[in-house]
């Protein structure tokens, strides 16, 4: 009775890594145009979307580069403990993932849509984001972000 079970839960493993192969195959071998625009967000459209409240950030450096700085409206989930975190992210709003340059939002952005999420990457970065959040817009964006959180 144990080896069966043991045979039957081995089965099942090797059919989910099957699965999970499968569905990356799948996703790329559909990947089409409209989904290469589909995976990006800019930096005004995020932040109309965060001041609506139907996104939410996530910054997915390591903790020490968030804690040297970050955007207040984003969360910090590292790359490498998002598939432990997945319960902190919001399923009924748009993710959005990022990180100065681009390279690991867009890993955090693919592992997320494989999951079912509905997700983006930040194009411009957070360093894009950072430049854009200036002056007015910097005034104008966090009065607008904080009427979401009263």
């Amino acid at each position: 009775m144990k080896k069966t079970v043991l045979l039957l839960l081995g089965s099942c493993i090797t059919l989910l890594a099957e699965t999970q192969a499968l569905s990356h195959e799948s996703y790329l071998s559909a990947f089409t145009y409209e989904e290469r625009k589909a995976m990006k967000i800019n930096s005004v459209e995020l932040t109309v979307m965060l001041e609506e409240g139907t996104a939410q950030l996530v910054d997915i450096r390591f903790k020490e580069e968030y804690e040297a700085w970050h955007m207040p409206a984003s969360i910090n989930i590292p790359l490498n403990e998002l598939p432990k975190r997945l319960d902190e992210l919001d399923r009924s709003k748009l993710i959005v993932t990022a990180c100065p340059h681009k390279d690991r939002a867009i890993m955090a952005r693919t592992f997320l849509k494989l999951k079912g999420y509905d997700t983006r990457y930040l194009v411009d970065g957070l360093i894009g984001l950072a430049e854009f959040l200036r002056g007015d817009n910097a005034k104008e964006f966090i009065q607008e972000y904080q009427k979401t959180k009263q």
